[in-house]
C-alpha cells in the first residue's frame, strides 16, 4: 500500500509533473550544459536516476517495512533511543609486535577516549602456530599482536579492567582458544566469565570465501563454532559468540548486495548448524552479531545497513520461528574500508574515512572502527590513530547526526536503494539455498566476488570511476617518512619465553590437557571447556591446534577463477 497521504491519483499527478519537468526544464538545461562524463552509479555499479520521487517508494508500507527503532523490522534502528541513549562503541582495531607493546597502545587509546578494545592478531596466531614455530618466525607480530599462551594474554590486558571494557577479537580458526585465554585472564583479575562482555569474530565461512585464514575443513570448523555457542549460552552470557562478517567479502571486491546476501547466507548456515547441534534458536540467536564494511558511496552504504536489518529480522522470524525480539535484531560493528585507502596522497584518506564513518552512523551501527590515514603504507602511527579516533568523536559530539534515529529514513533515494539492496540480497540467498547452503555455495560466492572486483578495477583503469590522487588529480610527492616499524626482535624474544614456559610449567598437567582435547575431538563432546582447562595449564595455542590438526586434518581449498 502507498502511504495515506499519497494516493494512486496523487502519485500519477507527481509522475506526470516529473515528465513535464524533464521536458520543460531539465532537457533545455542539459542542452546548454550536458551532464559530466563518468558513472552515475553507486560503488556497486547500481545506476542512480537524476531525481527520485514518491514513485520510487511506491508499495512501501511504513509500518510493515520501516516501523520504529527498537521494533521489528528494525529498519530504522536496533535500539529505541539509538544514539540519544549512548553513542556507538568507539573501537580502534590495534595490535602489533609483542603483547606488552600492544598493551601500551591500548592504554594510549583508552586515555584518548576510546570506549572499547579491538584486538588485531598476527597471522601465526590466526593460523594456529606459536611464535617459535618455523612457519611463524618471519611473521610474528607483523600484522597484529603475537599471542601463544596465557602469559601473553595476561601481558596484553595488563592493568586493563575486563569488567569495565568491552573487547572485540578479530580471530576465526582459533577463536575458541582465544576466548578461553580471555576468560582465564578475567579469572586472574577476579572477573567471573558471566561479567565479561565483547565479541569474538569466529566466522569461518567467510575465510573460505574471501580471506583465507582457515585451518580445519568446514565440518569440524562449524563444530568449534557451535561448541562456542553452547558454552557461552550459560557460562559467558554477555559475550557475542560470533561476528558474521561481510567486511572481508566487500574488501575482496564484492558489491553491497553481495555483502548483505552472502553474509546473511552464512548466518543462515550458522543458525542451522546450531539447531542441528540441539540448541534452541532463542537460546543462542541473541548473542549473534554482524560485521560490515563502510565503503565510499554514502547513500548506498546507509541503505545497505537498513536493508540488512530488515532482511535478517524476516529470516529469523519466518525461516527459524524465532520469538525473542533479540533474536530478530541485527546488531553490527562497522570498519571503514581498508581497500579504499590509498598509498598516494595518504592525507586524502582522512576525508574518505570520515565519509565512510558518517555512513555507518547514519546507518545505525552499534560499534565502529575508523581506519588511520597511513594504513595503506604501514601499521598506523599514534598520531594517525588519534586522528581516526577524533573523527568518530567529532561525528558524535559536533555533527548532530546522532541526535535523531535514522535521519535519512524517508529519503526517496535512500528508500529506493534500501529496497534494491534487499531484493538483490534475497536473490543471492535464494541461489545459495538452491546450491545446498553456504558451505556448498563457497565457489559460487567466490566467483561472484571476483567478477565484481574485476568490473570495479576496469572502471578505475578506464577512468570511468575517479580515485582522487590515483587516476586523477595526481601529484609527485615523496613517500611519507616516519612510518611505524614493528620491533624485529619479537619472534626471538617470544621463542625464549615459550622455551622457558614449557620448561617451568607442570608438564604432566599440560599433557593431560592435550590428551583430553584429543579424545573429545574424536568424539562429540564440547571442546571449549577442555580448551579452557588446557590454557590454564599453560598449554599453548600452537599445541592445541596441532592436536586438532591430528584429528580434523586441514582444509584443502579449491581454486576458483
Amino acid at each position: 500500500m502507498t502511504p495515506p497521504d499519497l494516493t494512486p491519483e496523487a502519485q500519477g499527478e507527481i509522475e506526470a509533473a516529473r515528465r513535464g519537468w524533464e521536458s520543460r526544464t531539465l532537457k533545455p538545461a542539459l542542452g546548454k550544459a550536458p551532464e559530466r562524463p563518468g558513472l552515475f552509479a553507486t560503488s556497486s555499479g547500481v545506476p542512480l536516476p537524476p531525481l527520485c520521487t514518491p514513485a520510487d517508494t511506491a508499495g512501501l508500507d511504513y509500518l510493515r517495512d520501516l516501523g520504529f527503532p527498537g521494533e521489528p523490522p528494525y529498519t530504522r534502528g536496533a535500539q529505541p533511543s539509538m544514539y540519544r541513549g549512548r553513542f556507538w562503541t568507539m573501537r580502534q582495531y590495534a595490535g602489533f609486535g609483542s603483547a606488552a607493546e600492544t598493551n601500551g597502545r591500548y592504554r594510549y587509546l583508552l586515555e584518548q577516549g576510546q570506549t572499547g578494545l579491538s584486538v588485531a592478531f598476527d597471522l601465526p596466531t590466526q593460523m594456529g602456530y606459536d611464535a617459535d614455530h618455523a612457519m611463524a618466525r618471519t611473521e610474528a607480530g607483523k600484522v597484529g599482536v603475537a599471542i601463544s599462551s596465557l602469559e601473553d594474554m595476561l601481558a596484553l590486558f595488563d592493568a586493563i579492567p575486563l569488567d569495565r571494557v568491552s573487547t572485540s577479537m578479530t580471530i576465526n580458526s582459533t577463536a575458541a582458544i582465544l576466548l578461553c585465554l580471555y576468560i582465564a585472564v578475567g579469572e586472574r583479575q577476579g572477573v567471573a566469565a558471566h561479567r565479561l562482555s565483547g565479541t569474538v569474530q569466529n566466522d569461518i565461512l567467510k575465510e573460505y570465501v574471501a580471506r583465507g585464514t582457515y585451518i580445519f575443513p568446514p565440518a569440524p570448523s562449524m563444530r568449534l563454532i557451535t561448541d562456542t555457542f553452547a558454552f557461552c549460552k550459560d557460562r559467558v552470557p554477555r559475550w557475542n559468540t560470533i561476528s558474521i562478517s561481510g567486511y572481508h567479502m566487500r574488501e575482496a571486491g564484492g558489491t553491497a548486495a553481495q555483502e548483505v546476501g552472502f553474509t546473511l547466507g552464512n548466518g543462515i548456515a550458522y543458525v542451522t548448524a546450531a539447531l542441528e547441534a540441539g540448541l534452541g534458536v532463542d537460546e543462542f540467536a541473541p548473542q549473534l552479531s554482524f560485521f560490515f564494511n563502510a565503503h565510499n558511496h554514502l547513500l548506498e552504504e546507509v541503505a545497505k545497513y537498513r536493508a540488512a536489518r530488515r532482511l535478517w529480522a524476516r529470516i529469523m522470524r519466518d525461516r527459524f520461528a524465532a520469538r525473542d525480539p533479540r533474536s530478530l535484531t541485527l546488531r553490527f560493528h562497522v570498519q571503514t574500508a581498508g581497500s579504499m585507502l590509498t598509498a598516494q596522497q595518504p592525507q586524502n584518506n582522512i576525508v574518505r574515512v570520515t565519509l565512510q564513518a558518517l555512513a555507518a552512523v547514519l546507518g545505525g551501527c552499534q560499534s565502529l572502527h575508523t581506519n588511520s590515514m597511513d594504513e595503506a603504507l604501514s601499521l598506523p602511527t599514534e598520531q594517525a590513530v588519534r586522528i581516526a579516533l577524533r573523527t568518530q568523536q567529532i561525528l558524535a559530539y559536533e555533527s548532530g547526526v546522532a541526535d535523531t534515529a535514522d535521519p535519512l529514513g524517508g529519503s526517496y533515494a535512500v528508500e529506493r536503494l534500501t529496497r534494491q539492496v534487499e531484493e538483490e540480497a534475497e536473490t543471492y540467498i535464494a541461489k545459495i539455498d538452491g546450491l545446498g547452503g553456504a558451505v556448498s555455495a563457497i565457489p559460487f560466492m567466490q566467483r561472484e566476488i571476483q567478477e565484481a572486483a574485476y568490473r570495479y578495477q576496469q572502471e578505475i583503469e578506464s577512468k570511468a570511476r575517479v580515485v582522487v590522487g590515483v587516476n586523477d588529480f595526481v601529484s609527485d610527492e615523496p613517500p611519507p617518512a616516519n612510518l611505524f616499524q614493528v620491533n624485529p626482535e619479537v619472534a626471538s624474544a617470544m621463542a625464549e619465553g615459550l622455551e622457558r614456559l614449557r620448561r617451568t610449567r607442570d608438564g604432566d598437567r599440560a599433557a593431560r590437557g592435550l590428551e583430553a582435547i584429543d579424545r573429545a575431538a574424536r568424539g562429540r563432546g564440547n571442546l571449549v571447556p577442555l580448551m579452557l582447562d588446557a590454557v590454564k595449564a599453560s598449554v599453548t595455542l600452537g599445541e592445541i591446534c596441532a592436536t586438532l590438526r591430528g584429528v580434523f586434518g586441514v582444509h584443502q581449498p579449491s581454486v576458483v577463477f
